[in-house]
Formats: structure tokens, sequence, C-alpha cells
């Protein structure tokens, strides 16, 4: 069915598949971060398509610890930014600094260039700063001096900002948002899952207990892989159907990018593996349908004054564009 698909069972250099391995990954994330087992999913799906997740949720729902867990997890380099209104580019990219001892400037590498970023409070850097952030999002590198750094392989932005605080943020712009894979909401936990927490963090943070099950190289050969994930015509066509469907929806003052069909498709690569298949299914497409698409849709003013909601415009599309049959 899937031609010249690599053997999601057996990376060439891990000999181990891309569903353990991921499975293995989740697992370890669970032992810090409970009762979120389909969100871990979705941003383990965006790690392994070398994207970029923006958390939006209120303060104490572990957006910290889940991108420090899955940093751990992963066996890469992890480095938190406060973001705040006087920081300054020069801060989260480096620049060159003067060496009084040997006479001359060395170049001094800022908390930007490393495996996974935490960006916290994200929107309350200047717009000056943000773009710094984005070119690295973008290009995958940073420029000083007029010098181009590129940054380390993988390199992922964990973004987090509060929805309900808005006093001294600067919102980010279209532009931004539509460069983060995944938009996502964790919420609050079941009251099972909370004493389950509670009983975690009882003698030491759940942070300390976690040790990486992957090499950096390993998260590599994972991203490579699955790149070749089967996807058929007609799932393509459904994933430009579901796009297209935002842009004719009544309620909707602008649709999604083609970035959006894009990240649906390589989200649905990513998912396929993690649950142990080599080909992407609509189910697949549909599990990470609204953490693509919601930030790249623009509610119209009078659909607004309704209450309606990106996810209700997301969730009615669902049901209305046509799901492709399976062909045996």
């Amino acid at each position: 069915m899937s031609g010249n698909v690599p053997d999601m069972d057996a990376l060439p250099e891990t000999g181990v598949g891309v569903a353990g391995l991921a499975g293995s990954v989740i697992g370890e994330v669970e032992r810090a971060v409970v009762g979120k087992r389909p969100v871990l999913e979705q941003m383990m799906a965006a790690i392994l398509a070398g994207g970029h997740l923006l958390l939006e949720d209120f303060p104490g729902l572990a957006k910290t610890l889940i991108a420090n867990s899955f940093a751990t997890a992963l066996g890469l380099e992890f480095r938190r930014i406060q973001f705040t209104p006087d920081l300054l580019p020069g801060d989260i990219t480096g620049g060159y600094v003067y060496d009084r001892v040997q006479s001359r400037f060395s170049l001094r590498r800022g908390p930007l260039v490393a495996n996974i970023i935490l960006a916290d409070e994200i929107n309350r850097a200047s717009p000056k700063t943000q773009s710094a952030l984005l070119e690295a999002m973008q290009e995958y590198q940073v420029t000083l001096e007029g010098e181009t750094l590129p940054l380390p392989e993988p390199f992922i932005v964990f973004a987090t900002q509060n929805p309900i605080e808005y006093e001294g943020t600067f919102p980010l712009p279209e532009a931004q948002l539509d460069r983060f894979l995944l938009r996502v909401s964790l919420g609050y936990v079941s009251k099972r899952d909370e004493i389950q927490m509670i009983e975690h963090q009882q003698f030491q943070h759940p942070i300390a207990a976690l040790a990486a099950v992957v090499s950096q190289a390993e998260v590599v050969a994972m991203q490579e892989a699955v790149k070749h994930v089967f996807v058929s015509d007609a799932i393509k066509q459904y994933i430009v159907d579901l796009t297209f469907a935002t842009r004719d929806s009544d309620s909707v003052y602008l649709g999604s990018s083609p970035r959006g069909s894009l990240g649906l498709f390589r989200a649905g690569q990513a998912l396929a593996p993690i649950r142990g298949r080599d080909f992407v299914l609509p189910d697949d497409v549909k599990a990470v349908i609204e953490p693509v698409l919601v930030h790249r849709i623009i509610v119209n003013p009078s659909a607004r004054l309704k209450l309606v909601s990106p996810k209700q415009i997301i969730a009615d599309i669902v049901q209305r564009v046509p799901v492709p049959e399976a062909k045996g």
C-alpha cells in the first residue's frame, strides 16, 4: 500500500520503530504529567513533524512542566526564556562581546541556540524581540551582526501565553501565529488525576525522576522517517477540502492559509506512526484539525457577537466535509 515507505518498525540507525520510541517518550512524560494523553500525542506529533507549539492556558496547568519533560525524555538541550517587555533581541540570540584578555570580540551564543526553547509568556515581549524569534522559527537560524548562525537539529519552540491577562502584552501578529504548527490548551485534570499529581509531588518534583529514553540522533531519525508515511490522494483531497471550508464559512472573516493544509498533512503523517501505522487515516486528520487550524481562523465581527468561536467553526466543518471512503 505504501510503496517504498521505510519500515516504521525499524529505523535504520536505531532498529526500534517510531511507534515504540514515541510511545516510550510519551510514557516518560506521563510520569510527570498525568491525565493528558491525547494532548501529549498531539504534541509528540508536532515534535516529529518538526513543528512549533503554542500553549495557551491558565497559570498552573503544567505548560512549563510539559516542555521541560519532553526535552528531558528526548535527550535534548533545553532552554527557558522568560519574555518581558524589556527583553531585547540580543538577549535571546546572543551577540559579540569584547574579551579584554584576548583583546578581541568573541561570540556569545544566546539561549535561543538550543534544541527545545520554552518561550514563556511570549506575548509580553516587544514586537522587535518577537521578530528575532520569528526568524529562528521560520529559517532555523539567527543573525548576529550580519552573520548567520544555523540552529541545532532538531529546533522546536514551545511558546506559552495566558489567555486572561492582556495588560502589558503585545498580541502575536497573524504571521507569527501561522508559524506555530499546533495551538493547544491543556485544561484542568480530573479529580482522580489531581490526586495522583499531589502524590507524585509529595517528596520531589516529578521532573527530577525523568530520564532520556531516546537520543538526539534518534529524534532526528524519527523526524526523517515520518516524512515517508504514506498519504493517499483521497486524504490529501480531504485535507485541502477542510482548509478550503474555513475560507467559505459565513462566520469567518479570514480562513486558514495554505500553511494550514501543510500543517494537517505533516501532523497527520506524524500521528499515524504514533498510533502504529505507516499510512494516514481520516481519523488522524480529525485528531489534529482543531490544534492545527484554530489559530489560523479569524471570526468575523457579526459571528463574534453571537459568541461563535473558531473551535465551533472547525467542529461544524468536520461534520460537513465528506470523509473519503476506504477502498479495499
